[in-house]
């Protein structure tokens, strides 16, 4: 239960914790239906190898063995599709997302690719998983952890789902801190972000709280460490592009 008068971040604002979520699905209700060529529009195209990096971590098996994926916060189904596309006949993908609108498109992308059997796809909240213990093989999460307002619910959610030598993985934005690249990326990330948001999806203001929140988000070894108190093993990270987003990994052993 949230404590009266706890706040948390929205961008830079602060915000009654109970309000964030209500906020950040605001967000994404009004840019699900371009967030995808957003994704390529802000990154040129380095998200596509930024999640490869992710999907070859993740390994799944190219076998007949039954492999459980649970994909949370990942409504357009990007990770879920790029992990079936690795694996074999014995992979299954969940798709969690609180969002409905990211997860209608997600569900029309899965049609158009004949996954409708591989990949489902189920409204929930990272904090509060309606999931059983110990369920999944595979735990990911792709530029969504920096939206859940009680991060350490999610990690032990995430946690609780995973079966005994299981992985968790979580890509997420990061902390530029090569000499000469922070300083481009925050005049990139401010100047030109937000407009472009609003010329494509008619949404500047969103755009705003996005690259907001990536400055909010904690630096790699604060997060490595709120994975362990969750209760994950051999955590560890990687930078990809000079900082700009991290690959962190943990083990429920």
């Amino acid at each position: 239960m949230d404590r009266p008068g706890e706040t948390t971040h929205f961008g830079f604002r602060d915000v009654p914790l109970g309000d964030k979520q209500t906020l950040v699905n605001d967000v994404f209700h009004s840019v699900a239906s371009r967030y995808d060529l957003m994704n390529d529009l802000m990154s040129g195209g380095l998200h596509r190898v930024w999640k490869d990096i992710m999907i070859t971590a993740l390994d799944p098996p190219r076998g007949d063995r039954p492999f459980a994926l649970l994909d949370v916060a990942g409504g357009t189904g990007d990770i879920s599709f790029r992990a079936a596309k690795a694996a074999g006949p014995g992979f299954h993908a969940t798709v969690c997302d609180i969002n409905s609108d990211m997860l209608a498109v997600g569900r029309e992308r899965a049609a158009k690719r004949h996954l409708e059997t591989q990949v489902d796809f189920v409204e929930g909240n990272a904090e509060a998983l309606t999931f059983a213990d110990r369920s999944f093989d595979a735990y990911t999460i792709a530029f969504g952890i920096r939206n859940v307002p009680q991060i350490d619910k999610a990690l032990r959610e995430a946690y609780r789902v995973l079966k005994p030598g299981s992985r968790f993985l979580c890509l997420e934005f990061s902390t530029v801190e090569m000499p000469g690249l922070d300083k481009i990326y925050d005049l990139f990330s401010f100047k030109v972000i937000p407009p472009l948001g609003r010329m494509v999806t008619g949404d500047a203001e969103s755009y705003q709280y996005l690259v907001e929140s990536i400055r909010k988000f904690p630096k790699p070894n604060a997060f490595a460490d709120m994975i362990r108190n969750a209760g994950f093993s051999r955590v560890s990270w990687q930078t990809l592009s000079g900082g700009i987003v991290a690959l962190h990994s943990g083990w429920r052993l």
